[in-house]
């Protein structure tokens, strides 16, 4: 005789979650709180103190609480800088997303041999390194023997003779935004892709014979599936291009005007290394992980809403 098992007994059982999962993860978030929390803890700790070229040679530094963050949040030059960099940002994290759509719909619709052609042109474009690609740019631009003067002079630009692209602020971040959105487009272009492929060719068929044009379908029914992807990658993007350093500095060595092309990054670098103000660069990379979580912010409210829904 078999006896029925109560019902909240049942429902204590299926709340009951295996403890494995939790405990394999473990390493994992012991890992990240060293590598990622001891340098923001190293930073908050260094803004909260005189920290300079004598701290450096051993001598003991001295607590200044808010001084730092009063000192730099209250020269113009960090804001003009700020304003700068989102701007920066912005442009070049949405401009990389439209191009890397684009290309990702067109190896959607082209075919197999040319698609593979695309995605090997694309990953040898993401393969290539850093400071050779920037190099390469730098070439192309400069102002004695560079390709794209040459090329506009040959069709009669010939204001363009001689012309200093990266000696001007704006021709500058134009030669820039070139070479990160060069550089990001194929993750961007792979990772949509991948999402199209996921989106079923029935559902393509059937909004063709219902007399659906090309930009409805891209509307209506291929972005909303890969809206998740594009999220993603648009996020991505944005904390990628508001952190960018490397190549700015590697472009500035070139002769450019510093104060006048400087983003958040480089403005930290010129106050620590240049300035030995390594207080002051701690305060505003603290800022910048702030501003880093304000414009994520959105993105990832959007996201958690959609996982919820």
């Amino acid at each position: 005789m078999t006896t029925a098992t109560p019902a909240s007994a049942i429902a204590i059982r299926r709340r009951r979650q295996p403890a494995t999962p939790y405990l394999l993860l473990i390493p994992a978030v012991l890992v990240l709180l060293v590598g990622l929390g001891y340098p923001v803890y190293w930073q908050v700790v260094t803004s909260l103190q005189q920290f300079g070229m004598m701290q450096q040679f051993g001598a003991p530094p001295t607590f200044a609480g808010l001084d730092n963050y009063a000192r730099i949040f209250s020269d113009d030059r960090l804001w003009t800088v700020v304003g700068r960099s989102i701007l920066f940002c912005l442009v070049n994290a949405f401009l990389t997303v439209a191009i890397g759509l684009g290309l990702a719909l067109l190896m959607k619709a082209v075919h197999a041999a040319v698609r593979i052609t695309m995605q090997v042109v694309l990953l040898l474009a993401w393969a290539t390194p850093l400071v050779a690609a920037v190099t390469v740019f730098r070439w192309l631009f400069d102002y004695r023997s560079g390709v794209v003067n040459w090329l506009l002079v040959q069709i009669g630009l010939d204001q363009y003779q001689g012309y200093a692209w990266l000696a001007q602020p704006l021709t500058f971040f134009v030669v820039a935004t070139l070479v990160i959105v060069w550089m990001s487009v194929p993750f961007v272009a792979m990772s949509l892709y991948a999402g199209l492929t996921q989106v079923s060719e029935e559902v393509l068929e059937a909004a063709r014979l219902d007399g659906a044009r090309p930009a409805q379908i891209l509307r209506h029914i291929l972005l909303p599936l890969v809206r998740p992807v594009l999220a993603i990658v648009l996020l991505l993007q944005i904390i990628w291009d508001l952190r960018v350093f490397a190549q700015i500095r590697l472009l500035q060595d070139a002769g450019a005007p510093i104060s006048e092309t400087n983003l958040l990054g480089n403005f930290i670098y010129e106050l620590g290394i240049g300035s030995q103000d390594f207080s002051g660069a701690a305060a505003v990379s603290i800022f910048v992980l702030l501003l880093t979580v304000l414009l994520a912010a959105p993105y990832v409210r959007s996201l958690m809403k959609e996982d919820a829904a």
